[in-house]
Order: structure tokens, then sequence, then C-alpha cells
């Protein structure tokens, strides 16, 4: 079998090596758990102590087997492991999933250890899951080539397909899942990662029309692994399923301490989150709520917008719920005159019937006002998701689960059950009728808005497909180099690709800044001009709004001064005069060559507290008009761009335009390490872009013939 991915999830013969007839063994658990659940391939356990084991025939090496296994699950010391891959792969083994540890994970030694057992395995060909690894289960296939807890209990087969890069994280996710009665048609585990990742498995498994919700917890990406996670979003997407994902590292800040704004806010989380929206993947917080969407979207339809509608037994759990679904920004509707009407002839007349409609006790003695208001709510057009809360109960569960089973076969909208203090029977009851049962107010609101979103995203992606980066470049990765780019030639590559940048000229001195000044116009700005002050206000190196000559001159002297006395040994190319522009609103706008992303683009809203501000936004280049207008307005100060105490608009079109040519000059220019430009004011009239850094390897922009000294 040629086919790695099909060799490991569905492979028609399994290889044991370092089988143990002692099931309470780690290395003797998969062979039990194969023989448990009937596994129909063929089972060929290799150590020399056992002929055989449980009256399965046992080989003393790899050589000795009857035929090449499609799988090799190696459970053995890891100084053996290379023999052992070289072994299968001269017998023709595509693919071995390597359980023994000592490598990546315990420091440089077994780092290097987990290159050459990569080498090696590259060399014979045959492709590595792990190593460090806990296994995988196939459940359709009854498939568990595992140590894992979570196969004590034959493995439940259904529409999920989980990857982790956690074994024991991972086997925590997979029996939480299963106590909610969440199968898992694939449980993959991929460890070390030195080989197989998990995009790579997820990518093969996404085509299986067992399985409609893709899930993934991942604790790193290394470079290329970025074109990876993209490139299966959008075959999940395409197959119309939704891919959610746990990435552990929320808070740490991935970037080197960076000469530009871009490089310091570009921490390694923020970048992920803003690719994984971009590219219409659900990011989960931690594990609970991964389950819960994994509920969600494997239980309920997907809806056609974001109205909510919230029905309780009590008024007081339906504004906590309102008020989690508007943070959300999720709609809570008031509901139609008509639909309210149709509540008031079902319901007491001291309901609440304007959303959230609070039914009260009263639908215990008569059930059917509950499940009339469901009804009579879904169908609202303005309503696309019922949530409805109950507590206790237990003497009334049998008939709301009958209630809530009966419901679902006749209503065609998203049905979420949030019931505090559920009786264990309706529990287990509702999960077993794939009903989406949680158990807190702010859970059941969190699953309803990842929910929406799939359908956002869904809808998105029918109309507007992004865009799909080219593959990183290795020039694009090597970034450690960088060195900042004069400010001219850093405009005049800009400028090629309608980054507009305010009229500027470089002065060679105080007197020269006069002249240049005249030329341009006055008032003018003067900023020191060195690439070992990048950043100019905080060494004194910025006048703004200087009306004449001699005011012009004096300030040129002050600069230098205060220069000389900031860094003493700062290269001084000149002064940098600039026309002054009207101000506007003030953005900030970047770049940077990402490790795992490759260019990445910000927008965010700038000035000098552009840092302690912290509201920026990133995605991957390219950036469609669409997603850069998305970008825009994720920010949380972007009620500024509709006019602010009596200020107009700004042109958002402009900004949309400059965010889309700021990528062009990304992916056209891998050798920019990390571009800030810093502040551009907006206003009614477009953009204007007053000052930048540019930090690309090797100076390759630096090089400016000698009349280059003015972009206007």
């Amino acid at each position: 079998m040629t086919d790695t991915m099909q060799a490991l999830l569905h492979p028609r013969s399994v290889a044991l090596i370092g089988a143990s007839p002692d099931p309470n063994k780690l290395n003797g658990r998969p062979f039990h758990y194969l023989r448990r659940d009937g596994y129909e391939g063929a089972i060929y356990p290799v150590n020399p102590k056992y002929d055989n084991i449980d009256g399965v025939p046992c080989y003393k090496d790899i050589a000795s087997l009857p035929e090449a296994p499609d799988l090799a699950v190696i459970m053995v010391s890891a100084r053996l492991v290379d023999d052992i891959v070289m072994a299968l792969g001269e017998r023709g083994t595509p693919v071995a999933l390597v359980v023994s540890s000592g490598y990546s994970e315990t420091g440089a030694e077994g780092r290097q250890k987990e290159q050459r057992l990569i080498e090696t395995a590259r060399a014979h060909g045959v492709r590595i899951c792990g190593p460090n690894n806990l296994g995988l289960i196939s459940a359709f296939d009854r498939m568990a080539a595992t140590f894992s807890q979570y196969a004590f209990e034959p493995p439940l087969a259904g529409p999920i397909a989980f990857a982790s890069q956690s074994g024991a994280l991972g086997t925590g996710i997979a029996y939480l899942a299963r106590s909610r009665n969440l199968g898992f048609g694939y449980f993959v585990t991929t460890g070390n990662q030195a080989d197989i990742t998990i995009m790579e498995v997820l990518e093969r498994i996404v085509d299986d029309g067992r399985i409609s919700v893709l899930s993934a917890y991942i604790e790193g990406l290394r470079p290329g692994d970025g074109a990876s996670l993209v490139h299966l979003a959008s075959r999940a997407m395409q197959a119309g399923k939704p891919l959610i994902v746990t990435k552990v590292g929320r808070n740490k800040t991935g970037a080197r301490a960076a000469q530009s704004h871009t490089g310091s806010l570009a921490g390694e989380d923020r970048v992920f989150d803003g690719v994984l929206r971009q590219h219409h993947v659900i990011r989960a917080r931690h594990e609970e709520h991964m389950l819960d969407l994994m509920s969600v979207l494997s239980r309920c339809p997907v809806p056609e917008g974001r109205g909510v509608a919230i029905i309780t037994q009590s008024g007081g759990s339906g504004v906590l719920m309102a008020d989690r679904a508007d943070e959300l920004e999720l709609d809570v509707p008031i509901l139609a005159p008509a639909t309210q009407d149709k509540l008031t002839a079902v319901l007491p007349h001291f309901a609440a019937t304007a959303n959230p409609v609070d039914v009260t006790g009263q639908f215990l003695a008569d059930p059917n006002m509950l499940s009339d208001s469901i009804k009579i709510v879904l169908d609202d057009p303005e309503i696309h998701i019922c949530v409805v809360w109950l507590q206790l109960m237990g003497q009334y569960a049998a008939t709301l689960v009958d209630l809530f089973k009966e419901l679902r076969e006749s209503i065609d909208k998203p049905l979420i059950i949030c019931w505090v203090g559920a009786p264990e029977s309706a529990v287990h009851a509702l999960n077993e009728a794939g009903i989406c049962l949680l158990e807190t107010t702010e859970r059941a609101i969190e699953a309803a808005a990842g929910l929406a979103r799939f359908g956002e995203m869904r809808r998105r992606y029918a109309d507007h497909k992004p865009a799909v980066a080219p593959p990183v470049v290795e020039e694009a990765k090597a970034c450690g180099n960088a060195e900042p780019v004069n400010s001219l030639a850093a405009a005049a590559a800009l400028m090629a690709y309608g980054l507009p940048i305010v009229e500027s000229a470089l002065a060679k001195s105080p007197d020269d800044a006069k002249r240049l000044a005249s030329q341009l116009g006055f008032p003018v700005a003067l900023k020191i001009e060195s690439a070992d002050l990048p950043h100019k206000t905080e060494a004194g190196g910025v006048r703004l709004g200087i009306a004449d000559e001699d005011a012009v001159a004096l300030s040129g002297e002050e600069i230098l001064s205060a220069a000389r006395v900031y860094a003493p040994d700062a290269r001084v190319d000149g002064l940098l005069v600039q026309k002054m522009v009207e101000p506007g609103v003030q953005l900030v706008l970047g770049l940077r060559q990402d490790p795992v992303f490759g260019p990445v683009i910000m927008a965010g809203i700038g000035g000098i507290f552009v840092e302690i501000l912290d509201d920026v936004v990133f995605a991957r280049a390219p950036v469609t008009p669409d997603e850069a207008k998305r970008m825009l307005g994720r920010l949380k100060a972007r009620a500024m761009f509709d006019g602010v105490r009596g200020a107009p608009p700004v042109d958002l079109e402009a900004i949309i335009q400059l965010l889309c040519n700021l990528s062009d000059f990304a992916l056209a220019h891998p050798q920019v390490a990390e571009l800030d430009l810093n502040p551009v004011f907006a206003g009614p009239d477009g953009a204007v872009i007053v000052d930048w850094l540019m930090l690309a390897n090797n100076g390759s922009l630096n090089a400016l013939r000698p009349d280059e000294q003015k972009i206007a």
C-alpha cells in the first residue's frame, strides 16, 4: 500500500513491535484492543520473547513477518527504533506510528535523535507518526492502535474527527466526549509531529462522508505548518464542515523584541487568531468550549442568521443569557407582534413574550405550553436559533425528554437545551437522542454563537472565497538579519505599490533643510534620519508645524543635538523634511514575515500610544477587500471611522485599498521582514502615510541613486 494516510487510518494489517501479552501494560493494550473490538485486518505481534500471544503467532523480527504490514506500531526503547524503521522500509511498510519517547521533548540531544530518526525514515521510504505518540483510533474500522485509556471501553464511532498533539489531554477530551455520547470516528494523536502533522491527517479525513465536524488540539506550529493549516481550512469549507481548533499559549508572545511596532505587537497568538478568523476556522478557548462546539455543530442544523430566541422558566436566567448574547454580538430581537400574539394565546397572561420569553412555571401543568412556544418563536423569520433554559425538574424529566425528542422531529432550526442541574437520566437520554444539551447559561449562549458564526462562515465562503497565499519562500523565513532601510528608499518602494507617502526630502544639514522646506512649502515637519534611531520621538528627533526657514534651521540644530545626547554613537544620515498634512484618524498599518504563516498584515489604531492602546488585528497575505473590511470592523475603536464629535467619517474604501496594496507589497517583497506605517492619517478624502519604518534582510532596498533625494 503506497497511500500513507490510507495505511495510517485504514490499514489492512498492523504490526505491533514490542507487543506484550499483558493487557495491563502499555505495550500490551493495542493487541488487546484490536482483538476485543473485532478489527478485521491482520494483526502481527513482534517480540522475540514470545512464540504467540493469546493464540496469535508472534514474530521474532520484521524480516520474519509473512507480509509487509500497512501500519507498524513501534513500542520499544528509542535506541532500537532507527533499526526497526530501516527494517520496515526494506519490507515495504509505508508508515510507522512511533510510541517511543526520549526525542525532541527531552531537549537538544533528543532533537538530534529525532532528526536522525526522520532522516532514516525518509531514506527508507517510511512516514513517521510521532514519535512520543499515544497512537490513533479509527473507530469505523474498529482499529485502536493506541495505549490510550480512552480505549478501555470500545470506542464510540461518530461524526467527529479529533486530532491532538497531546496524547494525555487528547485522551481526556475524548473521555469527556464519550460522556456526552459524542462519537469520535477518528481520534489521532501526532506526538512530536516530526513528520506527519495534524493538518495532513485531517485533510485526508475531511472527505469522509461519515464525518461532519473536524477538530484539533494544537500545541505549536512550525514553519510550513501555517500554509498547511490554511489549506486544511479551505478544504473543510469546501466540504461544508466546521473546523474547530484549540491552541495553547494564548498569552505567550512569540515575537522577538523588535524595532517596529508591528514586530513587537505581533504575538504568536494574535497572528494565529487573525489567520483563523480570516480562513473560517472556529477557535475554542479550552477543552470544555471545544466539546460544547462539537456538540452543537454535530447535533444542530446550520442557522441562517444570528437571531436568538431565549425561552426560560426564569426571568433572571433570560437576562443573563441576553447579556452574554449581546457581548458575543448575537441578536436577541424583539419578537414580531404576530409572534407575540400567538404566544399570548398559549401562555398565562403574566408571561413575558417579547424575547426572552418567560413561560413561567405554569408549563409544568401543561407541557404543551413549552413545545408550542418553541415552535412559535422558531416560526418568526428574525429567529434562527432557540435556547431553552430549565433547572432541576427531576420529577418531570421523562416528560421533558419526550417533549424535546418530538420537537426535534418537527423543527428545522437549531434547538439548544440549557438544563441546569439536569437529572442524570435526562442528560443520558438527550445525549443519546443527539439533542444538544448544555448545563450553564454562558456555555449555551457561547455554543449558539459558535453555531451562528459557522453559518456566517459558510455563507461568506460561498460568496467570497479567501485568497490563498503562495508557499512561504525561504527568504521570508530568514528575517534575523533585517536592517532598517533608509526612509526615501523605503518610500519609493511603497509608492510603487500605490501606498500614499507624504511629500518628503532628505537634507544633509540644517541649511539644506531650509532650502528643501521652501521647495515643499510651509508648514513642514523635520525628523532625524538614522538607522540607529528607529523611534524618532523618543530620541527628541521630531519637530512638527515649522512655519519658516529660520525655524527650520533652529529645529534642525536642536534635533541633531538631541540625537547626539540620546545616542552619541548613532549614525545620522541627515534630516527628513516633510510637508505637513491635515491630521485625521491615526492608524497603524504594518507587515511582518511570520515564521509560521509568512507575510501577515496588521491594522490598528496608531499614534504614539499604539502599544498602550494595543488595538490591532492581523491577517495573512493576500488580503482581499472583503477581508480588509472585516479587519477594520474587528478593531475596538472602529467607531472612530464614522466620525467623532463632529469630525467627518473617514474614506473607508481608501483604507481598505491601502491594506490590499500593502498585502501586494508584502507578497512581492519577501526580503522585507517588518514594516511599520505609523501614523497613517485617514480622513474623508483618503489616507496618507506620514511616518514609516522598514526592516529588510541584507539592506537589500537601501541602494539609492544620488539624485533620488526627494519623494513627491
